[in-house]
């Protein structure tokens, strides 16, 4: 089940992405290249997603909580993973 989930925290956000972005090209146009938005589905994925839905009119206000808590998101899933591998030899050992 842990697996389900790490698989999900990965690939969902890249791959709600990439269909949003073909679905409503319009909304992605705030960015002004395509090096960002590359970047940051690699990278930060659920930052790249919150920027998008509150980065049309521009970022202020209540919007940077959002932006605060899907990059803290993607931290958690960086982090989250590393500590479970240490769990998981914890365990075996």
């Amino acid at each position: 089940m842990c697996c389900v989930i790490t698989i999900l925290l990965f690939i969902g956000p890249r791959a709600a992405a990439i269909i949003w972005s073909l679905v409503d090209p319009v909304r992605w146009q705030v960015f002004d290249n395509l090096l960002l938005p590359v970047l940051g589905l690699i990278f930060l994925p659920w930052t790249l997603l919150a920027y998008v839905l509150v980065g049309p009119d521009g970022v202020a206000g209540i919007d940077w909580v959002v932006l605060v808590v899907a990059f803290l998101i993607d931290m958690g899933t960086f982090g989250g993973t590393a500590r479970n591998r240490d769990r998981i030899r914890a365990r075996r050992a």
